[in-house]
């Protein structure tokens, strides 16, 4: 999904706010000018602060009428489609305005205010909504943000759709690359291009092409974190989330790696902010005291940053508070990086009881009292929060691993990499670190496939019962 797409879509909601109430300032103007009072005179006077604030709240209604109506989907409809919904959600939303008129018997509100608002407010929203697709196209057709699509095939429809991206950079796609059949070499060619950030879709376009080798496209671009589409007519399988578009009269799937796509990725990002910031105040003094009590035992740093990886395989910060004593901490802020590293691969070898990428040290030595009272009651992983705050990471998702451990992933378990990682998740909650990776895999990825706002919201409630049982804790 585009950035751009995003982001204009975000824009929506508070742009027909704003053209509902100018649409209502308009028609009150017009009732109360001189033209009009001329021709019938003021009855009734309505003051304006109470006319506003109860035109605020039939606007907020009318958003979700117009929610109701398909107004805000990620996928711009055409024109004459957005005319019609614009029309449906503003006669709607009038005849909730005209409902509530006659049963609170407010006989005296203006019929011409009523009737001018709902013909304004179709004309404001249309406009503004035309104004910001203009917006949207200019910088599309400036090749602003525009998503790198790589064509492989040798149908002639592939030849149409590189045309077709060529000339009509509307469209939003930049080919780089376009090449008849996969091969080795192509696939080291386009890792390049993927590791510098210049490809983000890998389109397939070969009827012909073999089912082997088109499996091995589709874990190309799973590993290295694009979008997969293929034109329609290609596989008899199905998909669990897929998105069918028309380009040019030839329809092309695209294969969607998790529902945390448009709405969806705003929600979740908003979520993130707001609960981030509230558990923050909340465990604040639980920060203060734990952070004076590892500086009192094991002097500073009392935070320490790890490397770990995280969307589409980007690597961040991850802060947690200093369980280790300071002799042995691995990080940028500690000293004796190589003898540490050294030790820690020991006691891997020695002491791990989890088998696969991920490893969990049995009675680590390095780990200090308190270390392991805040480790067994994940306060060490509380300054996450300001993980989230920053976007590197999410409340809910996969939990993140360090860049040794994703190197030994396989490819179908690269699937974890598709979202930003959580604080909790559905594994966690499930028999935190005492669970096989391969098993937090199968869960994370369904997870992925499932996601909504309600699942999220019940893992985060779920997640102080998962820490009370101590099941699992490091």
């Amino acid at each position: 999904m585009r950035r751009i797409d995003l982001t204009f879509s975000a824009l929506l909601p508070p742009l027909d706010f704003f053209s509902l109430m100018l649409a209502a300032v308009t028609a009150y103007t017009l009732r109360f000018s001189k033209f009009f009072t001329d021709i019938r005179p003021i009855l009734t006077d309505i003051p304006f602060t109470q006319y506003m604030a109860s035109v605020s709240i039939f606007a907020l209604i009318w958003i979700l009428l117009f929610a109701l109506a398909g107004l805000y989907a990620i996928k711009q409809p055409s024109i004459w489609s957005m005319l019609g919904r614009i029309i449906l959600g503003s006669t709607s939303g009038i005849m909730v305005v005209i409902a509530f008129v006659f049963f609170s018997r407010e006989f005296t509100t203006s019929r011409f205010v009523v009737l001018a608002v709902w013909g304004l407010a179709m004309f404001y929203v249309l406009c503004g909504r035309l104004l910001l697709r203009m917006l949207r196209s200019a910088l599309l057709g400036a090749r602003i943000g525009h998503q790198s699509v790589a064509i492989v095939g040798n149908a002639k429809a592939a030849e149409d759709l590189a045309a077709l991206y060529t000339a009509h950079p509307r469209l939003g796609l930049t080919l780089v690359k376009q090449a008849k059949s996969w091969s080795a070499s192509l696939g080291k060619e386009l890792e390049k291009l993927a590791q510098k950030g210049k490809l983000d879709i890998l389109l397939l376009a070969d009827p012909e092409l073999e089912k082997k080798t088109a499996l091995e496209m589709i874990s190309f671009a799973e590993a290295h974190h694009i979008d997969f589409r293929y034109l329609a007519d290609l596989f008899s399988a199905t998909f669990t989330n897929v998105e069918m578009s028309t380009i040019g009269g030839i329809p092309v799937i695209d294969v969607k790696r998790t529902r945390l796509e448009g709405w969806g990725r705003i929600w979740k990002r908003i979520f993130d902010i707001l609960g981030s910031l509230l558990l923050l105040t909340l465990v604040s003094p639980i920060l203060l005291i734990t952070a004076l009590a590892l500086m009192l035992e094991d002097g500073l740093p009392v935070l320490f940053k790890n490397e770990r990886i995280g969307e589409r395989g980007k690597s961040f910060r991850l802060l947690k508070l200093r369980s280790m004593w300071r002799k042995y901490s691995i990080g940028p802020q500690f000293k004796g990086l190589k003898k540490n590293l050294k030790f820690e691969e020991d006691l891997i070898k020695k002491q791990s009881i989890k088998e696969g990428p991920v490893y969990k040290i049995a009675d680590d030595p390095r780990v200090t009292r308190i270390g392991k009272f805040i480790r067994r009651w994940s306060i060490d992983e509380l300054p996450q929060f300001l993980n989230v705050l920053r976007g590197d990471m999410s409340l809910v998702g996969p939990r993140p691993h360090q860049p040794r451990e994703v190197e030994k992933y396989l490819p179908h378990q690269r699937h974890v990499l598709a979202i930003k990682p959580g604080i909790t998740g559905l594994a966690q909650i499930s028999g935190r670190s005492d669970l096989e990776f391969e098993d937090e895999v199968r869960l994370d990825a369904w997870y992925i496939e499932n996601w909504s706002p309600a699942l999220d919201l019940y893992i985060l409630l779920k997640t102080p019962f998962a820490v009370i049982r101590r099941k699992g804790a490091y």
